[in-house]
């Protein structure tokens, strides 16, 4: 069996380690982080060509289920899986972490994109703290508040006038994140749900702090594509056939 996972995110590194020796996987990454952490496996780097470029790579290499296992907020790719599978006749299954969750304390603003998040930033706060990684960051170039962008490799412009760049890569210790609120003086948190428990400090830090949250909500899963919540039922799902 070859399975072909996409995405470089650690639920993707994950199943490829629990497939590893069981079925041929290939992991293909999208090549926007300068120095990927490989999956076990066979691994490619770059696009397809779109929906109808994935649909031939598919025939080509004899694939016999797809997993995508992409960031949340990658749609684009999402949307082209569904369609390559679809064309191709093979069964894709989604691999989601669950989203983020508010509890007692939490002052989270819900908005359904950056242009949408820039906007929610009036009367909020004055020092931001910008998570959403180095893509969008245009939505903020115009905004006149102080802006944290934490991301792992440099973002390229247009990015907030008024910014420093801080360039790490999670997971994050729940004391870092205060202190790093602390120093900068932060008065705001905006966010991607992207869920998953690598880079939740941020949100415990920031209601520990009495500080607002403007919360990116993630774009649904494609029609009529099963969803799965963590590696291993994924690799049960593989494993059915």
């Amino acid at each position: 069996m070859h399975v072909l996972i996409l995405g470089g995110t650690a639920e993707a590194r994950a199943l490829a380690g629990l497939l590893h020796g069981e079925a041929r996987v290939t992991s293909s990454l999208a090549g926007r982080v300068a120095s990927p952490r490989l999956p076990a496996g066979e691994v490619r780097i770059g696009g397809f060509g779109g929906a109808e470029g994935l649909a031939e790579w598919l025939r080509e290499h004899a694939v016999d289920a797809v997993i995508d296992a992409t960031h949340p907020f990658a749609e684009r790719i999402s949307f082209n899986a569904a369609g390559a599978a679809a064309t191709a006749h093979v069964p894709l299954l989604a691999l989601r972490r669950p989203g983020w969750v508010p509890v007692e304390g939490d002052d989270w603003h819900e908005v359904p994109s950056l242009d949408d998040a820039a906007r929610a930033l009036d009367g909020l706060g004055d020092r931001v703290f910008l998570t959403t990684g180095r893509m969008g960051l245009a939505a903020f170039a115009n905004r006149p508040e102080w802006f944290l962008v934490r991301s792992v490799d440099a973002p390229e412009a247009p990015v907030p006038v008024r910014a420093e760049i801080l360039l790490d890569r999670g997971p994050f210790a729940l004391d870092g994140e205060r202190e790093l609120l602390r120093r900068h003086r932060i008065d705001v948190l905006v966010t991607k749900d992207s869920g998953g428990a690598a880079t939740a400090p941020k949100l415990r830090a920031a209601r520990e702090a009495g500080i607002p949250v403007v919360l990116v909500r993630r774009p649904p899963v494609p029609p009529d594509v099963p969803v799965a919540t963590t590696p291993a039922e994924a690799a049960g799902w593989v494993r059915r056939g």
